[in-house]
């Protein structure tokens, strides 16, 4: 697609993704992000052509615009959505698929120095939460979420969440809903509800005798440690 269909399409993901928007005239005032992919999409179109200093001078009057700092270099797919936007920053080699949506404070940075792919590729689909920083050449999969203020520094495989400093994936295919950042499991929570479950376990086999209590509960216990031993991967 050229840049301007996909500018104009842009306009209309807006529509999609943010329950809060009331009018088409709020989409000219109220969306940085927005404004930050059209001169991304311009900036983009002629660094291609080997243009160096026009598409940085693109991108900086944007970034002062907006507040948010895209590498016009950086490969952006169709319908990434920009939420609040401010302070995002995307480096030169990041590569963005179709349909992601990023919220603000989000960094996909590099790590290195030497000349190549050292930014991320985030795939088809993925929810990068605020204030997350994905680092380095990795891949976030299809599908994917990553929490707020998460610190993402190896790949997070198709259908994950992961979240932490650093990052963890917690759980495959764990919900489809793009928006649902309160469904995100809390991995500290669940190791201590499990450690107290058990122990409230073990205290009735030895005030009743009954060890066949202890093998009832184990399969209920399960999907708690399951879930905390997955989460050090």
């Amino acid at each position: 697609m050229n840049p301007f269909s996909l500018i104009k399409e842009d306009f209309l993901n807006v529509k999609r993704n943010d329950p809060a928007l009331h009018s088409t005239f709020e989409l000219f005032f109220n969306y940085p992000g927005l404004w930050a992919l059209l001169f991304h999409r311009l900036a983009h179109s002629l660094y291609q052509k080997g243009l160096r200093f026009l598409p940085r001078l693109i991108s900086a009057v944007g970034q002062f615009l907006t507040v948010i700092d895209i590498h016009p270099a950086a490969t952006i797919g169709r319908r990434v959505f920009i939420d609040h936007g401010v302070g995002v920053v995307i480096g030169e080699t990041a590569i963005i698929g179709d349909d992601v949506i990023i919220y603000q404070q989000v960094t996909l940075g590099g790590v290195s120095l030497t000349k190549g792919k050292r930014h991320p590729t985030v795939e088809n689909g993925a929810v990068i939460g605020a204030g997350a920083k994905v680092l380095g050449n990795i891949t976030v999969g299809s599908n994917s979420k990553v929490g707020a203020n998460s610190v993402v520094v190896k790949n997070v495989p198709a259908d994950s969440t992961a979240v932490g400093i650093p990052a963890r994936v917690l759980k495959r295919g764990y919900d489809n809903t793009p928006l649902s950042h309160n469904k995100i499991p809390d991995v500290n929570k669940e190791i201590f509800e499990y450690l107290l479950k058990r122990l409230a376990v073990l205290e009735t086999a030895i005030e009743t005798g009954d060890n066949a209590h202890i093998k009832e509960k184990d399969h209920e216990l399960e999907k708690l440690y399951d879930n905390f031993i997955h989460s050090m991967d």
